[in-house]
């Protein structure tokens, strides 16, 4: 059976402070290298300039991170976690006095120096090759949820952490947005060309609470047992060296740096074409 060959944007996220928590928007643009305005923008270092992350630390996962604004770049963060009050700071003001409050705030949960530090052109993207937004279709989350007792659906998306969500296609529609290693997909959300580059190699950050950071037992070979057994036809390429992989990794040609993306755009599937002929080159 051949997969429905558009879907609908039907929820976007970006992730102001990587590692943090959402924000969801109804529009954003597209900006230099092909991430979404605003999204992790912003990052936590400790001392020796390393991410400070949920891969990393999970100590990550309890911090809450609300955000004012009405821009896809918010002005102000507010803070809390189950052993301090929330509070505010300004993000725009990093080499402030409120920079030192927040890296003191940070300490005190950390436990070790912390700092807030900022991107503008383009953020802090997990894949530099490929550093457009995420996408992943809702029946995949619904599915994916269904495989692990105690998670919904919302439970799952804040695991997976995607910037687009897709409505109205089946579970793994989105794994057809990507080809093989020497290939990529081309595609529109509205206005804008995307090149569908490769199925996310998952970390250990969903198999973990995303609010107080416990572990589920098993998760990764629950996760690759029943990634294997519901694979569809339209699935693959060469990137299944192993099926610890879901959600798909894009870039966005520097033409389209600077479109607007919104809930409700048709996203259109067009067609594999080699990679040499894209920006993103062949691994």
């Amino acid at each position: 059976m051949q997969p429905p060959e558009s879907a609908t944007v039907e929820q976007i996220s970006i992730y102001p402070i990587k590692s943090l928590d959402q924000r969801s928007i109804d529009r954003v643009e597209i900006v230099t290298n092909g991430g979404l305005a605003g999204d992790r923008e912003y990052a936590l270092f400790d001392s020796d300039g390393e991410y400070v992350n949920g891969k990393h630390d999970r100590q990550v996962h309890p911090i809450r991170a609300t955000y004012d604004g009405e821009t896809a770049r918010p002005a102000v963060v507010t803070l809390s976690t189950p052993d301090q009050e929330s509070r505010r700071f300004e993000l725009g003001a990093i080499d402030s006095d409120n920079s030192t409050a927040l890296t003191d705030w940070l300490r005190e949960w950390f436990g070790y120096p912390v700092t807030l530090d900022r991107n503008r052109e383009g953020g802090f993207p997990d894949d530099t090759t490929a550093s457009g937004p995420t996408i992943i279709s809702k029946a995949t989350v619904e599915t994916v949820a269904g495989w692990f007792d105690g998670v919904d659906p919302e439970g799952m998306r804040r695991r997976l952490r995607p910037n687009i969500v897709l409505g109205g296609v089946p579970a793994f529609w989105e794994d057809q947005l990507f080809a093989d290693r020497e290939s990529r997909v081309r595609f529109t959300i509205g206005d804008a060309e995307f090149l569908g580059v490769n199925p996310c190699q998952r970390c250990v950050v969903p198999s973990r609470d995303p609010d107080t950071g416990d572990e589920i037992e098993g998760f990764t070979e629950t996760f690759i047992e029943q990634r294997r057994a519901t694979m569809p036809d339209w699935s693959g390429g060469d990137w299944f060296d192993h099926e610890f992989r879901l959600m798909v990794n894009t870039a966005v040609p520097e033409a389209s740096w600077g479109e607007t993306i919104a809930v409700g755009d048709e996203l259109t599937v067009d067609k594999p074409v080699p990679a040499d002929e894209t920006p993103v080159p062949a691994e």
